[in-house]
């Protein structure tokens, strides 16, 4: 698998460019046909570890051009010290190329783990990233309800912001009926309500919370917190 992940990637990059790659790593379907590619060919959670895991000892900076930050558990926290060192090391970014990345590792992963309020945890980040600063992240939840994945793509290519439609995609079996997001233009006014409240004043918030929780138990029986 790493071979050829090696020799596919190495293909694209010549041909069409290292932006093309990330592109094409960002298509949810195009992830998972080239996981089936490689050999890997259940449609599970394991597609996105073990082709990003491939792809991680595959990409080399001297002949694709493209490093890759992260991984699943414990290696998604190194991120943040992964950048700066690659960055430097193969292609001497400038310290604001490196703080976009590192801005952009970070903003993903407190987007896919609060604004999108599916109930699906992260427990795996990776970003790929090439010698201009562009970059490509793939993230992967678990629901412990219904024991599913779902995997997370984005694209800074073209990327007009953090909170307003940023996904290049994003796939599960499974399609939730009742999801919070935050991110979706529809939403935009509820993210104004939510500013207003983290920065209003605390006794008004704790007052409406009040008149909710009195207005939930007149009509059940029950409280708030219950």
């Amino acid at each position: 698998m790493i071979r050829l992940s090696q020799a596919i990637s190495k293909v694209i990059v010549d041909e069409y460019g290292q932006q093309e790659f990330l592109k094409r790593l960002s298509d949810p379907l195009w992830f998972q046909a080239f996981g089936c590619v490689l050999g890997f060919d259940w449609h599970s959670s394991g597609v996105t570890t073990v082709v990003t895991g491939v792809l991680k000892q595959a990409l080399k900076a001297n002949s694709h051009g493209i490093s890759i930050a992260g991984g699943k558990g414990k290696r998604s926290t190194t991120t943040k010290n992964d950048i700066p060192k690659l960055a430097e090391k193969y292609y001497n970014l400038s310290s604001i190329k490196i703080n976009d990345l590192l801005y952009a590792s970070r903003m993903a992963a407190k987007i896919d783990n609060a604004a999108i309020q599916d109930g699906y945890s992260l427990y795996h980040h990776v970003i790929f990233f090439d010698q201009h600063g562009d970059w490509a992240i793939i993230q992967q939840g678990m629901s412990r309800i219904n024991r599913m994945a779902r995997r997370y793509h984005w694209i800074s290519d073209n990327m007009r912001s953090f909170i307003l439609e940023p996904h290049a995609g994003i796939i599960c079996d499974h399609k939730s009926s009742n999801v919070l997001n935050m991110t979706s233009i529809d939403s935009t006014d509820k993210q104004r309500v939510c500013v207003d409240l983290a920065t209003g004043n605390t006794d008004n918030l704790r007052s409406s919370v009040s008149k909710v929780s009195s207005v939930l138990a007149s009509r059940r029986g029950d409280t708030l917190d219950r």
